[in-house]
């Protein structure tokens, strides 16, 4: 296990080969350990990967470094997830520049049912410091699956980590440094909190020095672990529009709340607003109405299907569904013991008979 494991972090800490290249490895060579038992010959043939970095693989000590992240991997209980491994998010997954491996210290489900992403400026007003407490508080009354992500930095974040561990809703934060330590330290105690319900995510190891490129680079992680970004305040430049950049193209949506003219940390969400780059909401309503999470009683769920025609396996798919409320597609072909290919047929059929929605992320509900 620990062997698997040593060479799964040692090739994402190969100098020069990113998440994309990494994964152009592994499919070539058919293995992370073959990687680094390819020849210099071979690796140099594969696309994107050339001589210099073949020498970097054959050359670098990685595989030492792996073996020391493993020492403090089992001695402070981090959960690891690599990109072939089971546990590793869906969402993220889907990322074409996503991390090939990331760690996690808590109690957190990263596939759960809705995952929002709340982002914004350092220098958080009164104002959306409101609107980023009203919008978690709105989700607890609703008494949604969901999680909060943010990137524990000043202002919104940090605000959104607390409110939702007000409303005791799990929350996670995503760091730009390696889980050995805590950036900024004030917000320490909140992250203790977290680590009890949610938690914090990072792809870097311990002993990664504090590096403003680091935190542009945990974007992409906020960004993919979630159906949606919100931005609640923004100047005309910042990390959150960076994030909001970043889920738009991963095809996730974006959503900003409005701001008075004029002012300084509104700019950017009425630019994203204005540019088309965010859809503006103004509460709850707004956002379940765009992610099409409007709550649907079991009452109505039987009305949807009562004069429908459904063969054997559309039915079993309408009662998994009536007693599971949401699911993923691969969640529903384990449920029914049958390849996701043929749940996808059932599932189109279902669809064009107006029984089922779908939402964000390959998810399905009743109508």
């Amino acid at each position: 296990m620990n062997d698997n494991l040593k060479y799964k972090i040692a090739i994402s800490l190969i100098p020069g080969i990113g998440g994309i290249l990494a994964r152009n490895l592994v499919a070539y060579v058919g293995s992370v350990e073959g990687v680094f038992s390819e020849s210099l010959k071979s690796l140099v043939k594969i696309p994107g990967i050339g001589e210099v970095n073949a020498k970097r693989i054959k050359n670098s000590d990685v595989l030492e470094q792996a073996n020391k992240e493993i020492d403090f991997i089992e001695k402070h209980k981090i959960a690891t997830y690599f990109f072939t491994d089971n546990n590793f998010p869906r969402r993220l997954k889907n990322c074409i520049d996503s991390p090939i491996m990331i760690y996690s210290k808590g109690e957190m489900n990263l596939d759960e049912q809705r995952i929002i992403s709340i982002v914004g400026t350092r220098n958080a007003t009164d104002y959306g410091k409101h609107i980023c407490d009203e919008i978690i508080q709105q989700f607890a009354k609703r008494n949604y699956k969901i999680i909060v992500v943010s990137g524990l930095a000043y202002g919104i974040d940090i605000q959104a980590h607390k409110s939702a561990l007000k409303c005791n809703i799990p929350t996670v934060g995503v760091v730009g440094h390696g889980l050995d330590r805590l950036y900024p330290s004030l917000h320490k105690e909140t992250a203790k909190k977290m680590i009890l319900n949610g938690g914090l995510v990072t792809d870097f190891v311990s002993g990664s020095k504090i590096d403003p490129a680091n935190f542009i680079r945990r974007n992409r992680i906020i960004a993919g672990l979630a159906d949606a970004t919100i931005v609640v305040e923004s100047a005309a430049k910042g990390g959150s529009l960076i994030t909001a950049d970043i889920a738009s193209s991963y095809n996730r949506d974006v959503f900003a709340f409005p701001g008075r003219a004029g002012d300084a940390y509104s700019k950017g969400c009425n630019q994203l607003i204005r540019n088309s780059g965010a859809t503006l909401i103004d509460g709850i309503d707004d956002l379940e109405y765009f992610m099409g999470w409007e709550n649907d009683s079991k009452e109505k769920n039987t009305q949807s299907t009562l004069f429908v025609e459904l063969n054997e396996k559309e039915q079993q798919i309408v009662d998994l569904l009536r007693k599971e409320g949401e699911l993923f597609i691969d969640q529903i072909s384990a449920e029914m013991r049958l390849p996701t290919s043929r749940v996808s047929t059932t599932l189109l059929n279902l669809e064009f008979k107006n029984v089922l929605a779908v939402l964000p992320g390959q998810v399905y509900k009743l109508r």
